[in-house]
């Protein structure tokens, strides 16, 4: 699939603009949202954490999407779409492991705690990392893209674990940002939510949701790059 030159325009343009609301999110953070009286500016990690987890989950999700298209239509371009998903998909999902144990750090005076939000995260993170180990110990290509596309389906209960899991365990003590929760603990961390933190955390989580995009868009065209240049290889071998 060849990449037209208005696709290209297009992604130009948003790739820009993700640069441009990545800017905005940073002065939202440091200057519209006012440090929490109790956190101070640990509490600001929080939309960096939960803007990327966003990115994360979205990702993972077209990955699912792009796992059952591969498997009815038997398409490449939907194995490409989910190997980039589950590519980007880590990184973001790293950074909202990291940017959680900084917050940590002085808020719970530890930098990891076995809390079963963060555990399953873990685990989460373990499972699609494990996706691209098995993925490149199989040879076969046609293999390779059922395996990728019925493990990237299936590693999504993860997810769907890490987002329930503190809404029904009542030990966790990883603070809520929306919605009930059946914990019996003290959360240490939890803060109320201003109206201004609620904005600047709205615009971060679909700042980090688009840039999340724009990536695996960039990382779908580098993958179709890279078919291009394999097949004018066989090509230019066949007719030698």
């Amino acid at each position: 699939m060849e990449y037209s030159s208005q696709r290209t325009a297009w992604l130009t343009i948003l790739t820009y603009v993700s640069i441009g609301l990545v800017i905005a999110s940073a002065i939202m953070i440091l200057a519209y949202a006012r440090p929490e009286q109790v956190q101070g500016n640990a509490q600001k990690l929080f939309y960096i954490h939960l803007g990327t987890f966003f990115g994360s989950f979205v990702l993972f999700g077209a990955a699912v999407f792009a796992g059952i298209q591969y498997l009815r239509t038997r398409h490449n371009r939907w194995d490409d779409l989910g190997l980039a998903s589950i590519e980007v998909g880590l990184i973001f999902s790293l950074v909202t492991i990291v940017s959680g144990a900084a917050w940590a750090r002085p808020i719970w005076n530890t930098w990891w705690t076995w809390d079963p939000r963060l555990t399953t995260v873990a685990v989460m993170w373990l499972t699609y990392a494990a996706y691209l180990m098995l993925r490149a110990g199989i040879e076969d290509p046609d293999r390779r893209r059922r395996f990728a596309a019925v493990y990237g389906i299936l590693a999504f209960s993860s997810v769907i674990f890490t987002v329930i899991i503190i809404r029904v365990r009542p030990d966790t003590i990883h603070p809520v940002a929306a919605g009930p929760t059946l914990s019996e603990t003290d959360v240490t961390g939890a803060f109320d939510m201003t109206p201004r933190i609620v904005q600047t955390l709205l615009f971060s989580i679909f700042t980090y949701v688009l840039v999340s995009i724009i990536i695996t868009w960039h990382r779908i065209r580098l993958e179709n790059r890279a078919h291009q240049v394999q097949q004018r290889k066989v090509n230019l071998l066949m007719n030698t």
